[in-house]
């Protein structure tokens, strides 16, 4: 048994990872997040769940082995690069070393966050900085740094030049433009990755999630967004954009089989795609919740909105081939999960 440390784990993804590994590990879970976007475990855990606090950590589970602290993940590790004791120290854990660290702490949102406040994304820039200094010193078994595909040259994702985006499509000695502060962000993050892993001997895993959601999301994203407009069958149905905008949609459930499967393999800091390999475009995806609430609305384009760039999707032969990985759900499973849990939250 040990302890592994989760920033951002009460964020979308950093949550369904804490609820995974307690589930399929015997360790303690540590996640730590300042509840700015992400939610207090008590909303997402199961009700019921025992929980105590002391000495300024929440302790969850019959077991005690999932336990929170909410900071900022910046001051607890300035407070660690300071004292390597300092968990210890500060709140009686006997913890002075992780097993494995997956590090999701981050100014994160959708579109309306990236282009409507892109210098507050861009202090990812100083939490991922901090995080690798971190990392080199304390030498967890592994890391796993979540990049983006959002870190992929906008050139490439076009009306007119829509291809399915390969992991060497990303080039350090010949660099594109990535999409706003938070593709610049995770770039540098997969960059400060690779030095970690050659000069340090970290063990890093990357991953370059697409258009990841699930039934437990929030309505800033467009799935949830989408799914509870055809719950409450609104008509007409706005879209933003012209809907024509495509992305690679994949349940987080197999975002975190390919995670985990790719942390046993990949050391070096390689950024891997984790997607479908499939296009979708919204309007699309609105077909598909309209049918499973059983109407036909009129679509209301709200062309002011901001959309991103026009077509965005994985090229997956890598990891298919080399990794011997694909998602084990299907477009339309995953998307009629999220929208049962949008007709029992809304309708």
């Amino acid at each position: 048994m040990g302890y592994h440390l989760i920033t951002g784990g009460c964020g979308f993804v950093g949550r369904n990872f804490v609820k995974r590994l307690h589930k399929t590990t015997d360790d303690t879970i540590f996640f730590i997040d300042d509840l700015s976007v992400g939610t207090h475990p008590s909303d997402w855990l199961p009700d019921g769940t025992p929980a105590r606090k002391e000495n300024g950590l929440e302790f969850f589970g019959d077991d005690e082995r999932m336990v929170f602290l909410k900071q900022d993940a910046r001051y607890f590790i300035r407070a660690m690069l300071d004292n390597e004791n300092h968990i210890k120290d500060t709140y009686g854990l006997d913890v002075t070393r992780f097993k494995d660290v997956f590090h999701f702490a981050a100014i994160v949102g959708g579109r309306a966050k990236i282009d409507g406040d892109p210098m507050l994304v861009a202090l990812d820039l100083s939490i991922d900085a901090e995080f690798f200094l971190w990392v080199c010193r304390q030498k967890p078994n592994r890391v796993l740094y979540p990049s983006s595909s959002a870190a992929y040259p906008v050139d490439l994702q076009t009306e007119e030049d829509a291809i399915a985006l390969s992991e060497s499509d990303i080039d350090f000695k010949n660099m594109g433009q990535p999409d706003m502060t938070y593709g610049w962000s995770k770039l540098t993050g997969e960059y400060l990755a690779h030095i970690a892993a050659k000069y340090y001997g970290v063990s890093v895993t990357c991953i370059r999630p697409f258009s990841g959601y699930g039934e437990d999301q929030d309505l800033s994203y467009p799935i949830p967004a989408i799914a509870r407009r055809a719950a409450l069958k609104e008509d007409p149905f706005e879209v933003w954009g012209t809907g024509q905008q495509g992305r690679d949609f994949v349940h987080i459930e197999d975002v975190m089989d390919c995670t985990l499967h790719a942390m046993e393999r990949i050391t070096d800091g390689r950024a891997i795609n984790i997607g479908s390999g499939r296009l979708i475009t919204f309007l699309e995806i609105i077909e598909i919740f309209t049918e499973f609430a059983g109407y036909d609305p009129e679509i209301k384009k709200l062309l002011d909105k901001p959309v991103g760039v026009h077509s965005r999707y994985a090229d997956m032969s890598y990891v298919n081939e080399e990794l011997d990985w694909k998602p084990k759900l299907s477009l339309r499973e995953g998307m009629r999960r999220v929208y049962d849990v949008a007709v029992e939250k809304y309708a």
